[in-house]
């Protein structure tokens, strides 16, 4: 147990410091294996890559076409189109409400949560700007609208937190969704009562909108797609998921199919943003599939069956046990999808037999997990918190704050409610 907690602290720490998973990983497993007993030269060559390659083995063509799918919709302007199209809805008045809504669409619709920045931050600034609202906000209104209810949630999300745990408990993408709704209600008017109450504070003390020193405008086009045309592929994905049934990879194949159709005058660069979302997925299953294989020496050492009674010990009901573990792990890897992975290939199999002979149901159990994933991973060390502050121009020291409070509290707190309604069978 001593290993385990100092291979994940470790983890944790060298993350934090921006060194990357894909070898810190290995070495902090490695310190765990040897705690643990283990051989070291097996533990990494059979262990660990075994954990490693059979998740990239099963989740790769959802992270590839995923990728693909948001690049397309960056580079032919239909997120840009469905972004705009939302903001002049609300008006400069309520640009906070009108940046998260343009965020979650997105999200909701399966663009990757590190496309979505991109395509929203020229009409965020923007409107921040009209509104004279100071720029520290802009990075957490960004994080409230795509990395909160819409990643993990809203029944139905496309989004990997979402579908990790159908794999586990049998279960689709739509589970639990009166526990998600509840949960997303607390997460979204949470968001746009504090940014707003930080916003009255803030001018109250005199802070304004401050120009960027650099600013990252998407590239400007001549024409956009008409927003009901940019509409189409996100309502294919989400529809053919849900109410067809569709396989993730079929309902994504079949998004990208029409944003080919829609935009084929757009063809001369289709091939180089389909190479840009295929190269993204790498990396991103690469660094996903690294705190898999950490998780499954976890799993491996004699350690791990103290400390998973430790877990599933706590005197409670089971999806407390579910929700604490899955939010540690999320804030040891600063990843989401890769602390979800990791716990549930530890302990999803037990939690499946309580759901399945004593309860909570399945359901509750996947919703559960989807809406912890989304809780500490928001840590200062996880890329998606690191790749807002690049391109907004900000600091954690300036707006990581409201980043925290959203990401993290928010979530948390939308697990009170989300638990309670799964223990008394409501889901």
């Amino acid at each position: 147990m001593l290993g385990i907690f100092i291979g994940l602290i470790l983890l944790m720490v060298l993350a934090y410091f921006g060194w990357s998973i894909i070898w810190i990983a290995p070495i902090c497993a490695g310190i765990v294996a040897w705690f643990g007993g283990l051989d070291l030269l097996d533990a990494y060559t059979n262990i660990y890559m075994g954990g490693f390659v059979d998740f990239a083995k099963e989740w790769f063509p959802v992270f590839m076409l995923g990728a693909i799918f948001g690049k397309l919709m960056e580079y032919s302007g239909m997120a840009h189109s469905v972004a705009i199209g939302i903001a002049r809805i609300f008006g400069k008045e309520r640009a906070i409400i009108g940046v998260i809504l343009a965020s979650s669409v997105l999200a909701y619709g399966g663009v990757s949560v590190f496309v979505v920045v991109f395509a929203v931050y020229p009409l965020a600034i923007n409107m921040f700007r009209e509104a004279n609202i100071p720029r520290r906000l802009l990075p957490g209104t960004i994080v409230a609208g795509m990395m909160t209810f819409a990643m993990t949630a809203m029944p139905g999300t496309p989004q990997i937190q979402n579908l990790i745990p159908t794999a586990y408990f049998n279960t689709s993408a739509t589970a639990a969704p009166i526990i998600g709704i509840v949960a997303s209600v607390v997460m979204g008017v949470g968001s746009i009562l504090y940014l707003n109450r930080r916003e009255r504070v803030l001018k109250a003390a005199g802070e304004v909108f401050t120009e960027p020193n650099e600013e990252n405008h998407q590239e400007e086009r001549r024409r956009y797609p008409h927003i009901t045309l940019s509409l189409l592929p996100l309502l294919a994905v989400i529809i053919t998921l849900n109410m067809l049934k569709w396989d993730i990879v079929v309902a994504l194949g079949t998004g990208i199919v029409l944003i080919l159709i829609f935009t084929f005058r757009e063809f001369k660069g289709f091939t180089k943003a389909i190479n840009s979302g295929a190269s993204d997925s790498v990396m991103a299953m690469i660094n996903t599939s690294a705190a898999v294989g950490f998780g499954t020496i976890v799993r491996t050492v004699p350690g791990f069956e103290r400390l998973s009674d430790m877990i599933l010990g706590i005197k409670a009901n089971p999806l407390i046990s579910e929700a604490i573990a899955v939010n540690i792990l999320a804030g040891a890897t600063g990843s989401a999808s890769g602390g979800l992975g990791i716990t549930l290939e530890a302990l999803g199999s037990h939690y499946y037999e309580i759901a399945t002979t004593t309860g909570p149901a399945p359901e509750a159990f996947h919703r559960i997990a989807s809406i912890a994933s989304g809780g500490l991973d928001a840590l200062p060390h996880n890329g998606a918190i690191l790749t807002i502050l690049i391109v907004t121009g900000m600091t954690h020291k300036e707006s990581y704050k409201e980043m925290a409070v959203i990401a993290i509290v928010f979530p948390i707190l939308s697990l009170i409610p989300a638990i309670a309604l799964g223990v008394m069978g409501i889901y």
